[in-house]
């Protein structure tokens, strides 16, 4: 037996200048040969492998970016090959539905962005059990290249980060293997031995399983049924009005289709139990080789967690020991504004903001950037994806090439007198001409009133008459505000912060 992933058949990309790791099942005992082979035929390299448990791991040497190559595996009497391998940057995007968030159902759909055959897409079946069905779709999964069949059912985030990725560097293919699923916790994407080595990994797999009961599978897979008949019914509809309304904010799509009957049954076999999706999507592909990855998660558990920095440090750790490299680059996107029409402010977005933030500044070779600047108001899904992969593009070359652009971020504070003086990553504007805006300022008894405030290069110098001795000061401390007016010079937004 030979059955390679399906993640190195035709058109596969490999990620360049890494060790190449070929993998599949096999019986065990026997010896597969992987060859790779360029354009011309000649042997770029060759490994072999003895199939443990009935599995096998073969590891190639680091290649350069081409095109045109071919994989060929032998194991007894069997031969499998692969054409049109390209070598290139393969990136992993992972998290929830605003990196699911389809390009036919973004702002410009997919005719914003070119035909593309170097930009290739693999994307994880949306399974939540290991089982049969499980392993013939994936089996069954195959790389695509952007085309006008295939793009409109891609991350839009991540066919923008693709799309500029490949603007700037022409000659080097690029893949995308999208493993995501709406409206996940980070709990879903880490394994059990990962969730209980954490005080919140516990506590959420202790509350999910009160919540669960004793429901057997037969009985959540009734229930879930019915949900999806529901769900299905909806989604139709909002298909059909996004096709004939590209673009238009969520506020208007609920207007026209109802309010989205979100209500998933728990249990034993839904995708939103804590390391379901680790195991029956996220291990399906570890451990290829990967240049990085983008990441996109956080609303589902801005509500349930005052420690979404443990629980993003522990499933950066467990992606990196999967994908077997221990300082993977793992570039993230912190939350953009957002409130539900009609509610209060929560500040748990806020308050997850800064976690996120607080995980790029303790955990080696991470990146985030910012959308404080982004957001629709009454839509947790914002059309607009095109900052998002653009920005993520940009923190890409910064972290892999040394030369991006980022956000500014305050980096220091002290007092002198009534006014706090805040040290920035680099100089601010206003775009508008007009002062900054919501900056607030706290004395010992640590309530906080709007401040007033000048620029003075990488300096922000914040006051207010009714705090004589300042002790604290915070930016952006909402879910939710279009008044975002600080800016760096290269027209990243300044990150929020907390002093």
């Amino acid at each position: 037996m030979l059955e390679p992933s399906s993640l190195f058949t035709d058109g596969a990309v490999l990620a360049r200048e890494k060790e190449i790791r070929i993998f599949g099942r096999a019986d065990s005992g026997e010896t597969v040969t992987a060859r790779l082979e360029d354009r011309r035929g000649s042997v770029l390299a060759e490994a072999t492998a003895e199939a443990r448990e009935g599995r096998f791991l073969a590891f190639l040497p680091p290649q350069r970016a081409q095109t045109g190559c071919r994989l060929t595996l032998r194991c007894g009497g069997e031969t499998f090959g692969a054409e049109d391998i390209a070598i290139g940057d393969v990136y992993l995007a992972g998290g929830q539905s605003n990196m699911e968030l389809e390009l036919r159902g973004a702002l410009g759909g997919p005719e914003a962005l070119p035909e593309d055959p170097l930009v290739r897409f693999f994307n994880v079946p949306k399974i939540a059990r290991t089982c049969e069905e499980q392993e013939r779709a994936l089996a069954g999964t195959r790389w695509k290249p952007v085309n006008a069949e295939s793009a409109g059912y891609n991350s839009a985030v991540a066919s923008w980060f693709a799309a500029e990725m490949r603007r700037k560097h022409p000659e080097i293919p690029v893949g995308i293997i999208g493993c995501y699923w709406g409206g996940t916790s980070a709990t879903c994407w880490m394994d059990r031995e990962t969730l209980e080595s954490i005080s919140e990994g516990i506590r959420y797999l202790r509350e999910y399983g009160e919540k669960s009961g004793d429901k057997t599978l037969e009985t959540y897979l009734e229930e879930e049924k019915e949900f999806n008949r529901v769900l299905g019914e909806w989604n139709a509809a909002a298909d059909a009005f996004r096709v004939e309304h590209p673009g238009e904010p969520f506020t208007e799509l609920e207007k026209a289709c109802g309010k989205c009957p979100w209500n998933p049954p728990a249990g034993p076999g839904s995708p939103y139990r804590p390391a379901g999706l680790a195991e029956s999507m996220l291990k399906q592909v570890m451990p290829v080789s990967l240049t990085a990855i983008l990441y996109y998660q956080g609303e589902e558990d801005a509500d349930k967690t005052d420690r979404y920095d443990q629980l993003m440090t522990a499933l950066i750790g467990f992606w990196r020991k999967g994908f077997r490299e221990a300082e993977l680059p793992f570039l993230f996107v912190q939350l953009p504004m957002w409130i539900d029409d009609g509610a209060q402010d929560s500040f748990r977005w806020p308050a997850l903001r800064l976690a996120q933030a607080a995980v790029r500044d303790s955990v080696r070779n991470t990146g985030m950037i910012c959308l404080l600047d982004q957001g629709e108001y009454g839509n947790i899904h914002p059309v607009n994806k095109e900052p998002v992969g653009k920005r993520l593009a940009e923190l890409a070359e910064q972290m892999l090439r040394g030369r991006g652009e980022e956000s500014p971020r305050a980096i220091g504070r002290w007092v002198r007198g009534d006014t706090m003086h805040v040290v920035l990553s680099r100089e601010v504007i206003t775009p508008d001409g007009e002062a900054p805006r919501l900056l607030e300022i706290a004395g010992a008894d640590g309530r906080f009133v709007p401040a007033e405030a000048e620029i003075s290069e990488k300096m922000l110098r914040i006051r207010s008459e009714q705090v004589a001795h300042p002790a604290a000061a915070r930016y952006a401390w909402t879910d939710y505000s279009d008044r975002v007016n600080l800016f760096g010079e290269n027209g990243l937004p300044l990150e929020p912060f907390l002093l």
